[in-house]
């Protein structure tokens, strides 16, 4: 049974930073590739980072130069680094696995990501 597991959310001032966290329960997690993606209230859920293999990433052009995506595969974790944050990047921050081996996506139960201005 895979699971995913996100963490690290909160509430955070303008220009603020965040550093949120995706464990990965899974068999061969360096094979895998994941995503961060949000959704605030009345929007659709949008991607902000994913990779593949080690640095292998692409960005949502409304995080680029502001978000880091990386892992560690000996953790089967992948971070989402949130430096100079804004009130619009207030949303739900999902985290999702897709399994090399048969592209089947685990999303996790999400994390609450809030910028005060």
């Amino acid at each position: 049974q895979v699971q995913v597991v996100e963490s690290g959310g909160g509430l955070v001032q303008a220009g603020g930073s965040l550093r949120l966290s995706c464990v990965v329960s899974t068999r061969i997690f360096s094979m895998n590739s994941i995503a961060w993606y949000r959704q605030a209230p009345g929007k659709q859920r949008e991607l902000v980072a994913d990779i593949t293999g080690s640095t292998g990433t692409t960005y949502g052009d409304s995080v680029k130069g502001r978000f880091t995506i990386s892992r560690d595969n000996a953790k089967n974790t992948v971070y989402l680094q949130m430096n100079s944050l804004k009130p619009e990047d207030t949303a739900v921050y999902y985290c999702k696995n897709t399994e090399y081996w048969n592209l089947r996506d685990y999303w996790g139960q999400g994390t609450q990501v809030t910028v005060s201005s």
